[in-house]
């Protein structure tokens, strides 16, 4: 590699962009046609295999890079990691797939599920004011997030008959496909990542500009990648349950998994702009779970444009000026 031209290794960069971005579109598609045909043969709600098996697979990266930071010493990584993926959540990825087909919510379904969100980001926000979440409290979270997902489980089961293939897009095992599907998003948001960055680095272009801006946006990659499909597919309920659920499960295992594995402590600059950031985030996102129920267009292309403002704000000085005052 060390022989290689600026020129040539931007043009191999390129090449892992376009692998990248080809393997996160067939993920996506995977990932959305074998979660509706397990939620067909299955008898359980498509809102719940969307906020389990859906969300939890596209927040892997999310996982694997927080308690990897928190083990290495780098415990602020593994909080504004979780802090930040939220909010792109549901500005970024909602705003996004609202703007491709409008977002219908079933509010009575998604009732439970938007108080578990709640309910957890609140005690995300008593961990960052006390300043630490210990190690009781990670197991703590881990075993929340386990009765929840058994909860659901048992209230979204309903009766189908042994015959009840369902009309699924995909042939085979669903449960193999949709693994197949998020390894694929988890592995081509790490090709284009590793793509974007040495093509960067070729460039000229400084590392640390290239860490706050493509890695912090390829983790939720995978996220954004799913909900588009569904989007294409008309799929509110996949878009809404995956969104819920990535939130529910980067606070109770990302956050619970790391303070398990060693104890969390945080950063007080938190406090100042992130913290209120996502607590009115989750608020705006709370009404129109159980208040609108709808997400248009419009208000897609609005919270998009606020994601935009949030890291012009962070990169701007910002941050670092209220950190200080």
């Amino acid at each position: 590699m060390d022989g290689l031209s600026a020129y040539q290794l931007a043009i191999i960069s390129l090449g892992a962009i376009g692998f990248g971005v080809w393997l996160l579109v067939k993920g996506g598609d995977l990932t959305i046609d074998s979660a509706i045909r397990i939620a067909e043969r299955s008898g359980l709600s498509k809102l719940f295999i969307a906020a389990t098996i859906v969300a939890f697979g596209t927040s892997a990266p999310e996982l694997f890079t927080s308690v990897n930071a928190n083990i290495s010493g780098f415990p602020g990584i593994s909080v504004g990691n979780v802090i930040g993926s939220n909010i792109a959540n549901v500005l970024m990825v909602l705003g996004i797939a609202a703007m491709i087909s409008p977002v219908l919510i079933d509010r009575k379904e998604i009732r439970v599920d938007t108080v578990m969100m709640i309910t957890s980001t609140i005690a995300m926000a008593v961990a960052v004011w006390a300043g630490i979440l210990p190690r009781w409290a990670g197991f703590a979270m881990v075993a929340w997030i386990v009765i929840y997902v058994f909860y659901q489980y048992k209230a979204s089961k309903i009766d189908v008959s042994e015959d009840d293939e369902g009309g699924g897009g995909v042939s085979g095992n669903p449960f193999v496909l949709v693994t197949v599907g998020i390894l694929t998003l988890v592995i081509g948001s790490e090709i284009l990542v590793q793509g974007a960055v040495a093509g960067g680095v070729a460039l000229g272009i400084p590392e640390a500009v290239i860490g706050m801006t493509v890695i912090a946006f390829g983790t939720s990659l995978p996220e954004l990648t799913a909900c588009i499909a569904a989007a294409r597919k008309g799929q509110s309920d996949m878009i809404v349950g995956g969104i819920v659920g990535s939130n529910i499960f980067n606070i109770l295992s990302v956050m619970g998994i790391s303070a398990a594995v060693k104890p969390l402590v945080i950063d007080p600059r938190f406090i100042q702009f992130d913290l209120p950031i996502v607590l009115a985030v989750t608020l705006v996102f709370v009404v129109f779970l159980l208040v609108t129920g709808k997400i248009g267009r419009i208000a897609g292309g609005v919270m998009a444009a606020s994601y935009v403002l949030f890291n012009i704000a962070q990169y701007s000085g910002v941050t670092e000026a209220l950190a200080g005052a």
